[in-house]
């Protein structure tokens, strides 16, 4: 009976090509669980327990298909029971897929935040993308959350808008933390009508024009600038360092056409608009003259010399000169006094007080058209004064001394009596001061000899 089943074993050996048959072998780990094999309930646990360590870890997943061992196994991937273990291979499957899902969602690119911009202010209400009234969410804003009483259902309201709502608002599905919607805030005011100017500095050459908002918006703005020449659009150059500053170039000297610039300005909350129409000559104003400087006139405690430039930016002063005019005063005073200079760029001012400290300015102006500059840059100075003489030598201070000393002494004829010491003896007195020059009193006693003899 045993040589039998020892033939058959042989027999079935050779059909098998010498194949040994084993039982399949499957491998299913989930961030290092065990075995799927087992009994049910430990399949059920280790099922249940891959799929929680693989929605956990995903990219731990790992799992081996059945193999065949034998000398020709990569031939004979699927040997005869296999299928004998069918669970391993479901629970690889649903691990694979569980991580996949949760690879996906962490993984996947985020919507990119709805930018909206409101009125200071106002109120507004941010729903939560497409999400349902009375779902679940939280609202945070800049990564903190914010109290449920702003919550009309699933919705964000806000009211009475200040600048410091402006921020990253995101809603979060309350029990799972998932991501529904994000809303980028700004909070700010639509554009007043801007400030526009215009001025020539560089006469004959150009102009060029400045405008501003009185008030600020809190929010990117939009400015666009049309230059006409009665009807011929002119060119504006945007300054390549004031963003609110364009140059235009003269096509023709003294013309009689006006020109017209016109500024619209416009923000996501609102559109606003300004021109102003100017003849060339009206515009021209020169920069303020440079390099002001003042100094004292030596031996003249009255005068000031002031000197200056013509400003850099006046690229023809020889065809286009300028005149200037000259204030000045005492920092102690308030008052300015003023010279009107017609070419030149000094003065001599001869009405300065002495030893007085005085502030000068000066301004610049074209002949014939445009408006004075600014005021230049102050100068500070203070007339001449004679230096007090030094004592050189002891001498000199001997002699200085002793004559001083005896310019303060008493004459040597004046004399101080107390009437005790005339033999009066009548008691203690008023003192009284008796003057006797030597040459009265020796003429008194000559006089009186005198009458005597006669």
């Amino acid at each position: 009976m045993g040589e039998g089943r020892r033939e058959g074993a042989r027999e079935g050996g050779r059909r098998m090509g010498g194949l040994k048959p084993r039982a399949p072998r499957s491998r299913c780990r989930a961030g290092g669980g065990g075995s799927g094999g087992g009994g049910s309930s430990r399949r059920g646990s280790g099922l249940r327990g891959g799929i929680r360590r693989a929605v956990l870890a995903p990219r731990s997943l790992s799992c081996s298909l059945p193999e065949a061992v034998g000398r020709r196994g990569a031939k004979h991937w699927w040997p005869e029971g296999a299928m004998a273990a069918p669970v391993p291979w479901a629970c690889c499957a649903v691990l694979a897929a569980a991580a996949a899902v949760v690879y996906t969602q962490r993984h996947s690119p985020q919507e990119a935040p709805h930018v909206q911009y409101e009125r200071l202010g106002s109120d507004v209400t941010l729903p939560c993308g497409t999400a349902n009234w009375d779902a679940a969410v939280t609202w945070r804003v800049n990564g903190t959350d914010l109290a449920p009483d702003l919550l009309n259902g699933s919705q964000l309201v806000l009211r009475g808008l200040e600048l410091g709502h402006s921020g990253l608002y995101a809603c979060f599905h309350r029990d799972s933390w998932h991501l529904r919607h994000q809303v980028l805030l700004h909070v700010g005011l639509p554009p007043r009508e801007p400030v526009l100017s215009c001025r020539s500095n560089t006469y004959p050459k150009g102009f060029y024009c400045n405008w501003h908002l009185p008030t600020p918006t809190y929010i990117p703005n939009t400015f666009n600038v049309t230059v006409l020449h009665g009807s011929k659009i002119m060119v504006c150059e945007k300054d390549p360092a004031l963003k609110n500053r364009c140059h235009i170039r003269y096509m023709h000297l003294f013309s009689t056409i006006k020109y017209k610039v016109s500024i619209s300005v416009s923000n996501a909350l609102g559109h606003n608009a300004t021109a102003i129409t100017f003849d060339e000559f009206t515009i021209v104003k020169p920069d303020p003259p440079e390099n002001v400087v003042a100094r004292p006139v030596p031996s003249n405690p009255r005068r000031l010399e002031v000197t200056w430039q013509t400003p850099s930016t006046w690229p023809d002063p020889e065809s286009f000169p300028l005149k200037f005019f000259l204030r000045y005063r005492p920092l102690i005073l308030d008052q300015w006094q003023h010279v009107e200079l017609s070419d030149g760029t000094a003065h001599t001012i001869t009405d300065a007080y002495a030893g007085k400290e005085y502030i000068i300015q000066v301004a610049a102006k074209d002949n014939e058209i445009g408006t004075w500059s600014d005021w230049s840059v102050a100068a500070h100075a203070t007339p001449w004064t004679e230096e007090p003489r030094h004592l050189t030598t002891e001498a000199q201070a001997a002699e200085t001394t002793t004559s001083t000393t005896g310019s303060l002494a008493p004459p040597p004829t004046t004399k101080i009596c107390d009437p005790g010491e005339l033999g009066s003896g009548g008691g203690p007195s008023a003192p009284f001061l008796v003057s006797v020059p030597v040459t009265l009193a020796l003429a008194a006693a000559a006089a009186t000899a005198s009458n005597l003899l006669i």
